[in-house]
Formats: C-alpha cells, structure tokens, sequence
C-alpha cells in the first residue's frame, strides 16, 4: 500500500505541474515601425492641347471606310502638354470623362447636328486605342522639372456598315492626377 500512495503523490505532484503551466499566458514580445510618406504639390500644371485646346481632323471621304463598322480614317496626331507644375510632380495620370464618352464603344459619340455616323477614337503614344469609359489605356505623362508631355492620335471610326456623309463634333474632358 505504500506503493500506491507514493505513486499516486507523485502523480499528483506532475499534474498541478503541467496545470501551473497551462495557465501561465504567453508573451509575445514584438514591435513594429510604421513609415509615413508623402508630397504636398502646387496647384496644377499649365495645360495646352496642340498648343490650344483643339484638334482639327481632317474631311475623309465615305469610301474610306470600306464597308464594315469599326474602319477606321482621318488618323490625327497631337500632343497634351504640361509646363508649370510643381518641380516635385513625377507623373499624372489622364482620366477621361463626359457626356460624349460612348460607355459601350470607349470612343466619342458625334454630337454635330446632321453628322456622320461615325465615332472618335482616341489612341495613345504606342497606337493602342484608349477606351475613355473605362480609362483602358489611358496615358500617364512623365513630368520632370515642371515639364511634360504625351503624344496621343484622334481618328474617325465607323459605327455602321455604311457610312453616312456629314459633319463631326466631339468633346472629352479630361483630369489629370498629379503623383
């Protein structure tokens, strides 16, 4: 019987060991460092389109289109610069926006009274059409020393089989995000 109770002692013993470290919580010691970083800029950049705000295609006659929606003619090259801007402007972004954005094509929806129908489609510095519904390709111009620029290009695109003879009248705003 002395046996038993030594064993059952010793037992006991090992048990409220393990319950003392059961109820000890664990620590843990960690620490971190968060890092802020940022830029307060000037108002805006000096904005010029081709010098002024407007790009003047050139008249292309019907049968340039071919006779398939989506052909495309009047290919127009011009350039959205910046001067200006705060020296600490790396970039900014274009977004475009309006009520002429075509949200199913991307392109610009012809506004002149008795127009052609056909659309503008803007293309950026590497011919890759942007869709101004969704801002798909749209532009970032590099900017350093307060100066910058983008060459983009504006050409007619057909939205019919046939293409109708008329006039052609767009606007797209535009803003551009200063980073």
């Amino acid at each position: 019987m002395f046996h038993k109770k030594t064993l059952s002692s010793a037992v006991l013993a090992a048990g409220f060991g393990l319950l003392a470290f059961a109820a000890t919580p664990a620590h843990a010691a960690s620490q971190g460092t968060i890092n802020f970083t940022g830029k307060v800029l000037a108002d805006t950049c000096t904005i010029t389109v081709n010098g002024g705000s407007t790009v003047a295609l050139p008249s292309v006659m019907t049968a340039a289109f071919g006779s398939a929606a989506g052909n495309v003619a009047g290919t127009t090259p011009f350039t959205v610069a910046l001067k200006d801007c705060d020296n600490n402007t790396a970039q900014a972004k274009m977004q475009f926006s309006g009520s002429n954005v075509d949200t199913a094509t991307g392109n610009l929806k012809n506004t002149a009274a008795s127009g052609s129908n056909v659309q503008i489609q803007l293309l950026n510095s590497s011919d890759t059409a942007i869709n101004t519904s969704t801002q798909a390709n749209a532009p970032t111009i590099a900017v350093a020393s307060g100066i910058g620029s983008t060459q983009l290009k504006a050409q007619y695109i057909s939205t019919a089989a046939s293409t109708t003879a008329g006039l052609v009248a767009s606007t797209v705003n535009f803003t551009l995000t200063y980073q």
